[in-house]
């Protein structure tokens, strides 16, 4: 076992180069990277993800909406995503801070949501959207997350926040479906991504 050494060296090598390039290097180059802040508007980039929206960050991230789905709109020449629409820039490390968890993804199977909040700004549209897929993407794949809502018997007036149904998704009548504090949670949060603020730096 006279090569012992010069394997474990090698190893420890192997992982501090990784640790160094991966880790210590980013942290270096983006330590005092700051938010900025709208020289008209006075309002700082990016807003924090609190409240209810916050708590719909860890319902999004319980329910593995990031397996299927990115946030980060890549550079021009790596992907059609301008030309989908995803977003009018690439993003860039500064839309991440103040994150919590970054919800880069790991693949995507559907289309990338960094700002669905923009794309898509109406709050009936996702709960529909989350409640079947089939409602408002004909042909989508997506699972539907209607465990997320409750059904029910109208008892009285109709709730205000319960789903307006097209006609061939319809319940059955006297009923009506209306979101759970955590479907409203997760939809307060897609409504909050937005990463299109102009920015002029990396």
């Amino acid at each position: 076992m006279r090569h012992g050494p010069f394997i474990f060296l090698g190893v420890l090598l192997s992982f501090a180069s990784s640790w160094l390039v991966l880790v210590f290097t980013p942290y270096i180059q983006l330590q005092f990277l700051q938010p900025i802040r709208d020289a008209e508007t006075g309002v700082e980039y990016p807003v924090p993800v609190e409240g209810e929206a916050g708590e719909g960050e860890m319902v999004y991230a319980a329910n593995g909406c990031l397996y299927c789905h990115s946030q980060q709109v890549r550079a021009e020449g790596f992907g059609a995503d301008f030309q989908r629409g995803w977003g009018p820039r690439r993003t860039v490390a500064r839309d991440y801070l103040g994150d919590r968890r970054v919800m880069l993804g790991t693949m995507r199977t559907g289309p990338d949501l960094a700002n669905i909040g923009v794309r898509q700004p109406s709050a009936q549209w996702h709960h529909l959207h989350l409640y079947n897929p089939r409602i408002t993407s004909p042909g989508s794949i997506m699972p539907s997350f209607s465990f997320l809502y409750r059904k029910q018997k109208i008892v009285g007036q109709p709730s205000a926040d319960a789903l307006d149904f097209p006609g061939d998704f319809a319940v059955q009548p006297g009923h009506e479906v209306v979101p759970t504090e955590e479907a409203r949670a997760l939809v307060d949060y897609l409504l909050q991504l937005d990463r299109s603020q102009p920015l002029n730096t990396p």
